[in-house]
């Protein structure tokens, strides 16, 4: 299965400049937030897959103006393909704005979602803006870590964990894809394309 995860900033190559045949390879798209509802309801016309989100820090607008035709997966577990994605949008409270939580508030939705996840015997994604604490995270409030996602990697070890929030640095301080345990983390800003059943990128298809 070809994922494509999308994040904080819109590909022009995949809107302005979008081509018919660019997304046929690709069999899920997934949002880690930041990005324009209008750019999510194209993608996911022209797309054979669904397209799963979950809320960035910036979001505000998707209360009135929901990326139509796509699934929110925020707070509980989505299965795909027999894939299960667990959905926790937002970054670290910087300023009391929507979409952002103290280490305790996601502390405590992780564990609310404890009935969906058990419904799905787990999870093989765990979908969020921020990343983990200390794991491809800012060394500034906004974009600081969350503890509670490091401790679910410990405990349940899931395949991937998939995040935006912070622009990849060219000095290699914020790599894009990391390992922690049994769990791939992948920064999905901009675009990342990767095989789920083997963990390789994927060269975008050109038209």
């Amino acid at each position: 299965m070809n994922i494509l995860v999308i994040s904080d900033i819109e590909s022009e190559a995949l809107w302005d400049d979008y081509e018919p045949g660019k997304l046929d390879d690709i069999d899920l798209i997934l949002s880690c937030g930041d990005l324009d509802p209008q750019y999510l309801s194209f993608l996911v016309t022209f797309s054979r897959g669904p397209v799963f989100y979950v809320h960035g820090n910036h979001d505000v607008q998707y209360e009135e103006t929901p990326p139509e035709g796509c699934d929110c997966v925020e707070d509980r577990v989505l299965e795909y393909e027999g894939v299960r994605i667990l959905g926790l949008g937002g970054s670290h409270d910087y300023n009391g704005k929507p979409h952002q939580y103290t280490q305790k508030e996601m502390k405590k939705r992780l564990r609310k979602t404890w009935f969906s996840r058990w419904r799905h015997d787990g999870v093989d994604i765990l979908l969020t803006h921020a990343p983990a604490w200390q794991l491809g995270d800012g060394e500034d409030n906004a974009h600081q870590g969350f503890h509670a996602f490091r401790d679910f990697m410990d405990k349940k070890q899931p395949r991937y964990l998939i995040h935006g929030h912070v622009h990849p640095d060219p000095t290699n301080k914020h790599p894009r894809v990391m390992e922690y345990q049994n769990t791939k983390i992948i920064n999905g800003y901009g675009t990342y394309l990767f095989c789920y059943e083997t963990g390789e990128e994927v060269p975008a298809k050109e038209t």
